[in-house]
C-alpha cells in the first residue's frame, strides 16, 4: 500500500486544479498574454507543484520509510537513500 492512500482522493483533486492552471497558461500564450503575467502563473503552478510534492513526500516519510526503519536491515538503509534521493531532487528543482 502507498503511502498516500489515504490521502488519495485530496491529492487526486490538488493535481486537477494543477493540471487546470497548466491548460490556463497554455491559453495566456494562445492568446499572447503580456510576459510577465504568464511569468506570475508559471510560478503559481510552480509552487503548487512544489506544496503536492513536499505533502507527497511527507507521507512517505511518516508510512513507507517509518516502516521500512522499523524492521531494519538493508531494506531500512535503501528507503532512506531514497528518501534521501527524493529531497535532494526536489531541493534541486
Amino acid at each position: 500500500m502507498a503511502g498516500y492512500t489515504d490521502s488519495k482522493q485530496s491529492h487526486a483533486m490538488r493535481l486537477r486544479r494543477i493540471e487546470g492552471q497548466i491548460r490556463g497558461l497554455q491559453r495566456m500564450v494562445e492568446d499572447d498574454k503580456y510576459c510577465i503575467d504568464v511569468l506570475t502563473q508559471v510560478s503559481a503552478a510552480t509552487s503548487a507543484l512544489k506544496s503536492f510534492s513536499l505533502s507527497l513526500l511527507e507521507e512517505h516519510l511518516a508510512h513507507c520509510v517509518a516502516e521500512a526503519t522499523r524492521k531494519g536491515g538493508p531494506e531500512a538503509d535503501a528507503k532512506v537513500k531514497e528518501a534521501s534521493d527524493a529531497i535532494a531532487r526536489l531541493v534541486r528543482s
